[in-house]
């Protein structure tokens, strides 16, 4: 096994290990690793790791998040690895495409994973994300600039987005988690 994927376990190890309640997922994207050498590439048609970030103010009490235009929902900004194996790196980059929003910063290590099945459309058949999450602060200026992958970015209270049923499962259990561990 390559360097990068015994470095990515052992991140996910530790996640694990925080939230134990999630071992069963951590699991899962551990044995990707294990039986996929090209974890990070989007060619993987049977799935790949995706970067992505809980994008927060910088006093924690808010959090950027963007009306995903192909999948119609609101979700936080990331993205494909595209072979990049550091997944925070991944999280960063996307956080500023998506936003546009300058200062961002990553902290701590991996926040939350997600395994999601992505449909199939136009030549891309369905497929699974292992979704790796950062957190990602903004500084000062909170200024985003919505690009062509969304239809709109809104800064919205975390404590609403954790009690917003109508908003995707993994944003309110990220939620929860942001309002249980403030740093």
């Amino acid at each position: 096994m390559q360097q990068p994927a015994i470095i990515m376990i052992d991140a996910i190890r530790r996640y694990r290990d925080q939230w134990q309640g999630e071992a069963a997922t951590a699991a899962q994207f551990e044995a990707f690793l294990h039986t996929h050498a090209n974890a990070f590439e989007r060619s993987n048609t049977a799935g790949h790791f995706t970067g992505s970030c809980w994008l927060v103010s910088a006093d924690g009490a808010r959090v950027l998040l963007m009306h995903h235009r192909k999948l119609d929902r609101w979700l936080q900004p990331g993205g494909h690895a595209d072979g990049d194996t550091d997944l925070a790196r991944v999280a960063l980059r996307e956080a500023q495409e998506e936003t546009g929003v300058a200062g961002l910063r990553v902290e701590g290590g991996i926040f939350d994973i997600d395994r999601h099945r992505i449909p199939a459309r136009a030549d891309e058949p369905e497929h699974w994300h292992y979704d790796v999450r950062y957190v990602v602060r903004a500084g000062t200026d909170e200024r985003f600039t919505v690009n062509q992958e969304s239809r709109a970015l809104a800064w919205r209270p975390v404590i609403g987005v954790a009690a917003d049923g109508s908003l995707d499962a993994s944003l309110r259990r990220m939620a929860r988690k942001w309002l249980a561990n403030i740093p």
